[in-house]
């Protein structure tokens, strides 16, 4: 078989696994979860404190609990989850799921 056509193909899987990659839930979350990352590092370090992917021990269900993103600041401690969604989120406050 030819040199030519053997690298041709290998590019062409490498391009179809990586774009099935992109298309699950689960990357979908970590590229998300990476860009508010980067967003959030480049708030002023002398203000802000940030921390990524902190996991906690539990006392429910699971033996630990995960946080995406928390930021310390004078303002306040915010905690962030991140989402990879696309389109319209409806809920309320009382709303369970």
């Amino acid at each position: 078989m030819n040199t030519a056509i053997i690298i041709i193909e290998a590019i062409a899987i490498v391009c179809v696994y990586t774009y099935i990659q992109l298309k699950l839930p689960s990357w979908k979350g970590r590229v998300g979860e990476l860009q508010v990352s980067r967003k959030l590092h480049s708030l002023s370090s002398t203000q802000y404190t940030t921390i990524n992917d902190l996991m906690l021990p539990s006392k429910g269900n699971t033996n630990a609990t995960q946080i995406d993103h928390i930021v310390v600041s004078n303002f306040g401690v915010f905690c962030i989850e991140t989402k990879a969604y696309k389109g319209w989120i409806f809920g309320s406050a009382k709303q369970k799921y």
